[in-house]
């Protein structure tokens, strides 16, 4: 377990037992202190605020600044106004909290007691807002960040409307590259469509008590290929800028898009999850759709999807409710179920669902392989983009070798196309080719020694995932965090059985 984490497990306890002992000052029930989100419920209402602000607090990012102005209210409904005790209350509420709980001094107060105090209720908003905000920012940026999973690329192992904390601690908290920029907004200023920062202040990658990445945790970390965006929402990182002039040619996208394309700072980049499969050294090569790394098979993940062919017997008609009785389940609204002819279907299925598959005679499950003329995968959009000729696929690719600081290559046409990126754009060096000869920020060179470590990362969901094999690697200054606890869920409703389950 990392620092980090038992520091935020400290911390953690810190504060459930002192609302413990707030709680039954407050005449009520000290163990609902320790159930999260009723704890809330029960301050608001004993301080009669309006309920919406419970609900507010699952407000992804947010939630995080309205729980702490929650906190803050109840520590004035004990009669503690100061700024002093708003600053306790938002940084040190480890010691805090169990003082106000336990200490013979210090007295529930009431409704009556804050209605009455004098400082203005725009003063009072402010003073609240303001370390509420503070301490929100400081925990997003030093500790966890909650973020929401938009795609199904990681299913099973993550679903669509999973909530998650992603740690900071667990790599080493990063330092903003632009902290100059409004709280809780990424990039983009909601419904302006402007920067939500400026970069007057430039900070150069920094992170304290740096960890390396571990092979198969799932990673947070900011979109590489986003550093120009199209901004448009045809485009975007479904289909990036480098993806638009590969197709189009430079001269176009500029002539057709000129007036949107942006450049976006590393920390500003879109936050991505995937699973980190290769580290820095590592060999990665998919064949046949299983990945092997460093020559020997991936780690066995239940969870883990990819497509496979499902024959049946002529005159049967399946549907979802058929496989949910086999043990299989499948939502065509994700493309993953299709019937190819009439006795033939491609499924999406787990590692699980494949081992304890219960079909009746006749039917038939076998693997499927992407073949280099299927153009639901074209192989032309595959890093590192030889040709659209390669015999590389989605189910048959590399090998390719992971770039390791320190580590040095040589300088040879093949090497350049898979490493140029590397060392022009994210190790910010000049690289010029001058007649065949290398030059690297003005010196000749035939070899490149790197400066930082690289990731490969992968979506569980094999066959369903923008990953590295479309836009390769993932330098360490890109890793924003890893996906550590899903919080909350929902489809149609609450998941119940996912809420506070660890990430694997």
């Amino acid at each position: 377990m990392s620092t980090g984490w038992i520091i935020f497990i400290i911390g953690a306890l810190g504060w459930h037992i002192g609302m413990y002992g707030m709680f039954k000052k407050a005449g009520m029930e000290g163990w609902k202190a320790f159930i999260p989100f009723y704890n809330t419920w029960c301050m608001v209402e004993k301080m009669e605020l309006k309920k919406y602000w419970f609900f507010l607090q699952f407000i992804p990012v947010a939630g995080q600044f309205i729980t702490i102005w929650i906190c803050i209210k109840f520590v004035e409904h004990f009669g503690r106004f100061g700024v002093g005790h708003h600053a306790l209350t938002v940084f040190l509420p480890l010691f805090y909290f169990p003082y106000l709980g336990f200490s013979k001094n210090e007295r529930y107060a009431g409704v009556e007691v804050v209605k009455n105090y004098k400082k203005s209720g725009v003063r009072e908003w402010v003073d609240a807002a303001a370390f509420a905000v503070v301490a929100a920012t400081l925990i997003r940026t030093f500790v966890f960040e909650a973020y929401t999973i938009p795609t199904p690329s990681m299913e099973k192992t993550l679903l669509v409307n999973d909530f998650l904390f992603v740690s900071k601690s667990t790599y080493g908290p990063r330092i903003p590259n632009t902290p100059l920029a409004m709280p809780f907004m990424h990039h983009t200023i909601p419904g302006l469509n402007v920067k939500s920062y400026v970069e007057w202040i430039h900070i150069p990658y920094t992170r304290w008590f740096a960890s390396p990445v571990k092979r198969n945790d799932a990673v947070v970390f900011n979109f590489p290929v986003n550093d120009t965006v199209i901004n448009n929402a045809a485009y975007g990182s479904q289909t990036t800028y480098y993806q638009a002039v590969r197709d189009m040619g430079r001269e176009r996208v500029w002539q057709d898009f000129g007036d949107v394309i942006i450049t976006r700072p590393v920390d500003k980049r879109e936050n991505f999850i995937k699973r980190c499969v290769g580290i820095a050294g590592d060999s990665i090569k998919v064949v046949n759709g299983k990945l092997y790394v460093n020559g020997k098979p991936e780690d066995y993940f239940p969870q883990s999807e990819r497509f496979y062919l499902l024959q049946v017997p002529e005159g049967i008609y399946l549907d979802e409710d058929m496989l949910s009785d086999f043990g299989i389940k499948v939502r065509t609204s994700q493309g993953d179920f299709v019937q190819l002819d009439k006795t033939l279907y491609r499924v999406n299925i787990t590692n699980a669902e494949k081992a304890s598959k219960q079909l009746p005679a006749g039917y038939i499950l076998r693997d499927y392989i992407v073949e280099t003329n299927n153009p639901e995968f074209p192989p032309k959009m595959l890093f590192p983009y030889y040709t659209e000729n390669t015999s590389w696929t989605v189910d048959n690719y590399g090998s390719l070798w992971i770039p390791k600081k320190g580590a040095s290559i040589q300088l040879t046409p093949d090497n350049l196309i898979r490493y140029q990126r590397c060392i022009e754009v994210y190790e910010e060096n000049t690289f010029e080719n001058r007649n065949g000869k290398y030059f690297i920020n003005g010196v000749e060179a035939s070899s490149y020694t790197f400066k930082m470590n690289y990731y490969w990362l992968m979506g569980d969901n094999r066959h369903n995932s923008l990953d590295s094999r479309y836009w390769g690697f993932v330098p360490e200054d890109h890793v924003v965090g890893k996906a550590s606890l899903i919080w909350f869920s929902y489809e149609n409703g609450p998941r119940w059985k996912r809420l506070f389950s660890w990430i694997n």
